[in-house]
């Protein structure tokens, strides 16, 4: 057995030589070049980030240390965030070290709380969520170990040791939340008996009786767990943790980032759009009814939530395992039975039509409509459950790029200005 901590000890002088040598023969060379609609358009297609926890071909999904994510699917949170971390799978044994590890670290100060009950009680979950971490920054080791002085090679351990509390503490303090913001009692104090998902699927207080919330939670954590480094979370946590930040404030300003509408509040659209379905033909379409539907939908210059994807050009293998639980799970719901059905009409329409890139679902069109079936139907706290998740390879890439020594992100701005007289 191999503790996460001794296997990327291990790992990193080999990591940091390697990238040294290929920087000292290649840096010159030229990767990628920008374009003035990319400057302009929030530099989208620009390779300028390097990310080796995981990365999305277009053809393939994501794919987190080499391994597609379907074949992740039935994998423990934790043992994800190990592989994230250190590129390898852990065994059971490791991965058992590591979710007792975990659970050694789940209790959220006192204080936290007291400064979350202070706020409005119509406060946003993601607000609260955010406050609650960037609150027990005054926990952290890297900050003290930064002031007590130390070598840049040692930096990557106490933000491992940090990342580790965080990540410990976010199921303990996510489900205070929803339990305080949305009145459904008493928190509910973890269980250092159960692993890291099916805990935090305990503390919500969701009945489960034949365990499969817990099943929904652990496979909802591993699909949102990462997507490569140049995503509003990811950039946000790298770029603030390049200034040596500790992981407190980065992991709290990913999050910020992951709550704007156009990057974490996705599920919640297109779970709203399959309840409008279902209102509006008085329960599940017909084939024929749902494709007129959204004919009138694209005709009228509106989208079809859930359908398309700024890299991917086939169906989110994130999507399938999704469907494929729901399938298994909740084949009778007649939100799922929407979604089902969309699926199997949708994508001719929008290749018929012609205006989109990707006529394929993503992994939103799907997994809002199975945490509503299992009670969870306040959509503003859908975006903490993505949070939930998303902290695991934003701690991981964190992790990493202290590990590797990289430097504080400086890109350089230019005016219009110039711009205008460059492209003279």
């Amino acid at each position: 057995m191999a503790t996460l901590k001794e296997t990327l000890a291990k790992k990193i002088p080999g990591l940091r030589d390697e990238i040294k040598s290929f920087v000292k023969a290649n840096g010159a060379k030229v990767i990628s070049e920008v374009t003035v609609q990319q400057a302009y358009g929030g530099m989208r297609g620009v390779k300028s980030l390097v990310c080796d926890t995981s990365v999305v071909p277009p053809d393939k999904g994501l794919i987190i240390r080499g391994r597609p994510v379907a074949e992740l699917k039935n994998e423990l949170p934790e043992a994800v965030f190990y592989l994230l971390v250190t590129g390898e799978m852990p065994d059971q044994v490791s991965t058992a070290a590591l979710t007792k590890e975990l659970k050694a670290h789940a209790k959220v100060p006192d204080y936290v709380w007291k400064i979350l009950e202070a706020m409005p009680k119509d406060s946003h979950p993601m607000v609260m969520f955010s406050l609650g971490i960037l609150a027990m920054e005054k926990e952290s080791v890297f900050r003290k170990k930064y002031t007590e002085g130390m070598a840049k090679t040692d930096y990557w351990d106490p933000t491992l040791e940090d990342c580790i509390r965080i990540i410990a503490a976010l199921p303990t303090l996510a489900a205070g939340i929803y339990r305080m913001r949305f009145n459904k009692g008493a928190r509910i104090e973890p269980d250092p008996a159960l692993d890291w998902g099916a805990d935090y699927a305990r503390m919500l207080g969701i009945k489960d009786p034949k365990g499969e919330f817990a099943n929904l939670m652990r496979l909802y954590m591993v699909l949102h767990s990462d997507h490569e480094g140049g995503n509003v979370s990811a950039h946000t946590c790298h770029c603030v943790g390049s200034a040596l930040s500790d992981p407190y404030y980065a992991i709290s300003a990913g999050l910020d980032g992951l709550a704007g509408p156009l990057h974490g509040l996705a599920n919640q659209e297109c779970l709203r759009w399959a309840i409008m379905v279902r209102d509006k033909f008085g329960g599940v379409p017909s084939d024929d009814q749902l494709r007129q539907f959204a004919w009138d939908t694209l005709n009228s210059g509106q989208v079809i939530p859930g359908y398309g994807h700024a890299v991917l050009r086939i169906t989110d293998p994130r999507f399938a395992a999704f469907r494929e639980f729901g399938a298994r799970v909740c084949p009778d719901d007649d939100l799922f039975k929407i979604v089902d059905r969309v699926f199997n009409v949708i994508p001719d329409v929008l290749r018929e039509h012609g205006k989109a890139k990707d006529p394929w679902p993503n992994v939103d069109a799907a997994s809002g409509c199975l945490l509503y079936h299992f009670g969870i139907t306040e959509f503003e706290y859908y975006t903490v459950l993505f949070g939930v998740s998303r902290a695991l390879g934003m701690c991981a890439q964190l992790i990493v790029s202290r590990a590797l020594g990289e430097a504080i992100e400086r890109p350089k701005s230019v005016t219009t200005e110039w711009m205008k007289q460059t492209v003279k």
